[in-house]
């Protein structure tokens, strides 16, 4: 079933806002440098373990790992003896993912990239893959094409992103209630979209099969998320900056909420499902 996320209407005779994506971009660059995101993406190894063998990856294939973060894909791939490239905007977060990598004695090259303007040739990837990363950048179609320009054709894509009705889409929206996002941005949750997909990547590949999965948030309360999110998870880190004092706590209470309406657990310690679509494509 494809999920859609309604708009406003508009005018047949007024034109569409459109948003500064560079200013935009360099926001986004302050957001996901700020606060220290490796503490919140290293909980989620797991899917980038599970993506990897969706894609059924081999030992010696060529994988670049697109807005990797600290590295989850990065280092699942490794583990298979692929040979892995990983790549961010953000050169801290690629130093944690090197930290990473060396601890468990696994060779990767780690390159400064942004996902919208991949420094590699046409037709060098047997598999391109991001988890929760290439979803959240400025210019979807300007992301979306490299991400087949620089896949073999017959390679493969994978990707793993928040669905809009998951726990961490609803968290965008409330942070939306408090900071609007600029006129004209279409929400980074589209991405965990079939219909969505299709529209950026439908005419591009030969195949796209998607699977609705669920990664479980596990924290000692809901306290202990919101302290971790409110202090680590960029995004939400710059939202408690921009707000005062009063907003700031309205923001913390609403989120709290959020959590408890969404924790499945049984009272010792939380765990809250978000839902994620895990999809896995073939280039032509």
């Amino acid at each position: 079933m494809t999920m859609s996320i309604p708009t406003a209407p508009v005018s047949p005779n007024q034109p569409p806002a459109t948003a500064d994506l560079e200013a935009l971009k360099t926001r986004q660059h302050a957001a996901w440098s700020s606060g220290d995101y490796a503490i919140v993406g290293t909980t989620l190894q797991i899917v980038g373990e599970e993506l990897c063998e969706a894609l059924d990856m081999r030992a010696g294939q060529k994988v670049l790992d697109v807005a990797a973060g600290n590295g989850n894909v990065t280092l699942a791939a490794a583990r298979r003896w692929c040979n892995v490239v990983s790549t961010d905007y953000v050169a801290d977060l690629l130093e944690r993912g090197r930290a990473r990598a060396q601890a468990d004695g696994l060779s990767v090259e780690f390159k400064t990239a942004d996902a919208e303007a991949l420094p590699f040739a046409d037709n060098t990837f047997d598999m391109v893959v991001s988890t929760f990363g290439v979803m959240f950048t400025t210019n979807p179609e300007k992301a979306a094409a490299e991400l087949v320009r620089v896949c073999k054709r017959g390679g493969k894509i994978g990707l793993a992103n928040w669905t809009p009705e998951s726990f961490v889409g609803r968290i965008f929206k409330i942070m939306g209630r408090y900071l609007p996002p600029p006129a004209g941005v279409k929400s980074p949750a589209l991405w965990g979209t079939e219909g969505r997909l299709h529209e950026l990547f439908g005419h591009r590949v030969a195949s796209m099969n998607m699977r609705r999965e669920v990664f479980n948030f596990r924290y000692r309360s809901a306290e202990h998320w919101l302290e971790v999110f409110r202090l680590f998870y960029g995004p939400t880190h710059k939202a408690f900056l921009a707000l005062d004092e009063g907003r700031q706590a309205m923001l913390a209470e609403d989120l709290l909420a959020l959590v408890r309406e969404f924790d499945v657990g049984d009272g010792d310690g939380i765990v809250v499902p978000s839902e994620y679509l895990q999809v896995v494509m073939e280039v032509c």
